[in-house]
């Protein structure tokens, strides 16, 4: 059993599947892999299990987690991470399983923390400017401008809020009330940071390139925003009446 999990969230992932999971564990780093696919009716989770015949020879590297429906990203998420959290983990990454993150740079996400004091590292797009590829401009100066948006209302030092493509020491997944999360959309990865944030623990950010996925269906909707930019502002004017307790174990280790 590895000390890393890699959760990669799915739904209708069959052409992508194969391939993200052979690239994560050919890497120089052994990572486990969860997939939580949420139904997918093209069998993507019929090939992840095919590939456990292969990859769990030897103890139990790739695991499974099937869902009865889409029930949404962030739920996603925390379903992944109560499951990584029960079987030992100390540390918990996230990924999409379309390459448009490139499973190369989970090594630089898992040394941010592991070796460089970092609690939650963050593949960055934005850190040292617009490091993406094959997005229509409308769609980076969207992305951007919403990371630059989040920023102003609650104040995070993040350039890059919307990222899913973290690192997580599981102390901040124990802080963390996950059951209390709200969002279930691309929101929860900004309310990920902000409560880790709240919360005391140090975030990095790792640059990145983003590419956008060449195979499969994007699953960006206007809904997604919506919840975003109105969702932000309600939770940074209720956090003003929130107590951020740090974790004591941290807080004693600095």
């Amino acid at each position: 059993m590895s000390n890393a999990i890699v959760i990669i969230p799915t739904y209708k992932e069959r052409e992508n599947i194969r391939a993200i999971i052979d690239t994560v564990f050919a890497l120089p780093k052994d990572f486990d892999i969860l997939i939580v696919d949420d139904n997918s009716p093209d069998g993507t989770a019929e090939i992840v299990e095919q590939l456990q015949i292969t990859y769990n020879t030897q103890g139990t590297r790739l695991h499974l987690l099937k869902r009865p429906g889409k029930q949404g990203l962030g739920t996603a998420y925390i379903a992944g991470f109560k499951f990584a959290l029960a079987k030992g983990y100390e540390y918990i990454l996230e990924m999409d399983a379309d390459f448009s993150h490139d499973p190369k740079d989970l090594v630089h996400l898992y040394l941010s923390c592991a070796e460089h004091g970092s609690d939650v590292s963050i593949g960055s797009r934005y850190a040292t400017g617009v490091n993406v590829v094959n997005w229509p401009m409308g769609r980076v100066l969207l992305s951007y401008f919403a990371s630059s948006y989040v920023r102003m209302i609650t104040s995070i030092p993040i350039h890059d809020t919307t990222a899913g493509f973290v690192c997580y020491r599981r102390v901040v997944l124990e802080t963390i009330a996950l059951d209390q999360i709200r969002f279930v959309g691309y929101a929860f990865q900004i309310e990920m940071k902000f409560l880790a944030w709240k919360f005391g623990f140090k975030l990095a950010e790792v640059p990145i390139i983003f590419t956008d996925r060449t195979r499969g269906e994007s699953k960006m909707s206007p809904g997604i925003f919506k919840e975003a930019f109105f969702g932000v502002l309600q939770m940074t004017i209720q956090s003003w009446f929130r107590k951020y307790i740090p974790n004591p174990a941290v807080t004693a280790a600095r």
